[in-house]
């Protein structure tokens, strides 16, 4: 179950409560007279099923509230109430299926902010997958995918390709391009001082390297598995199964690709260095395409269900 809190104009309240009363899956609503100052109006609270919060959240944004007023929804881990029980269960579809889009909107645009703490973490997680081919370390490696926050952008693009929202789209490929560039940059530094130091060498780099080689040896194995984290990653987020999206993370060869063409740039390895980009662009693209139709298809099966209930509400 979700949480709504409203402040509404005295003159839209009554509407808001109409729209709210006329959704299936709503219960323990109140309304609060006066009770808001900034804006002032009313303050208007329910609880509404996940799975039928996204309709009610249009209908109240095309009230204009998202404008004169306010919506703030928040989760509730726990509600112990035989009428939000039945309220779930009256609401159409599952709840794990129900996508919010003002909310994955939401979070994906702050997750493909270009910030200094976003530059910090993937330059640091690049920096310890460098460390991981240099030593040949599967464990450094894994470490460094869970550290990357790339996956934030990469689903905010996908989500402003769905969402047709081209600002989000511009901010989510600057922080990508900026920020893997950031890394790398700082990643090749790191290796000069590195080597300078007599921790990092050509010879480490250009041995086999049996447990890390497979960053520079791009093929359709590597395309497979980035569709396949990118869908999977999409449906953590839009489910808000956190735990699924980190093992996305440590899925997906595109930090310690970019950390392996750094490495590889700064010894003049260029045939490394080459066939590390080919694997980093071929796994943001893999995840892009399997995010973008991973999306879409959510969006027209839950399109097809609200058709479904309010058709049997009709009849």
């Amino acid at each position: 179950m979700l949480h709504l809190r409203l402040i509404t104009p005295a003159d839209t309240t009554d509407e808001a409560v109409r729209l709210i009363e006329r959704t299936t899956g709503t219960a323990h609503l109140a309304v609060v007279p006066g009770a808001a100052r900034a804006p002032r109006g009313d303050v208007v609270m329910c609880d509404v099923a996940r799975e039928a919060a996204d309709g009610l959240l249009d209908d109240l944004r095309a009230l204009g509230l998202d404008r004169t007023g306010s919506i703030a929804v928040e989760n509730i881990d726990l509600s112990l109430s035989e009428r939000a029980d039945r309220a779930e269960q009256d609401a159409p579809g599952e709840a794990a299926d129900a996508v919010l889009w003002e909310q994955l909107t939401d979070a994906t645009h702050e997750e493909s902010t270009l910030s200094a703490t976003y530059v910090a973490f993937i330059t640091l997680a690049t920096m310890i997958a460098a460390c991981g081919v240099v030593l040949d370390n599967a464990i450094l490696i894994v470490g460094a995918m869970a550290v990357g926050p790339e996956f934030g952008p990469l689903a905010g693009f996908c989500t402003a390709l769905v969402r047709r929202a081209p600002r989000l789209a511009l901010r989510a490929l600057i922080a990508l391009l900026v920020g893997f560039a950031a890394a790398m940059a700082a990643t090749v530094g790191f290796s000069y001082f590195m080597d300078a130091m007599n921790l990092f060498s050509d010879d480490a780099l250009r041995a086999e390297r049996p447990n890390t080689n497979f960053i520079y040896r791009p093929d359709w194995f590597s395309f497979v598995v980035a569709v396949l984290a990118g869908a999977a990653g999409t449906l953590s987020l839009t489910s808000a199964k956190s735990g699924a999206l980190v093992g996305v993370a440590i899925s997906v060869t595109t930090v310690p690709a970019a950390a392996n063409a750094a490495v590889a740039f700064s010894y003049a390895e260029y045939k490394q260095a080459w066939g590390s980009t080919e694997q980093l662009l071929l796994n943001l693209l893999g995840i892009v395409l399997a995010g973008t139709a991973t999306l879409l298809v959510q969006k027209a099966l839950w399109a097809g269900q609200r058709r479904r209930a309010a058709k049997a509400e009709r009849g």
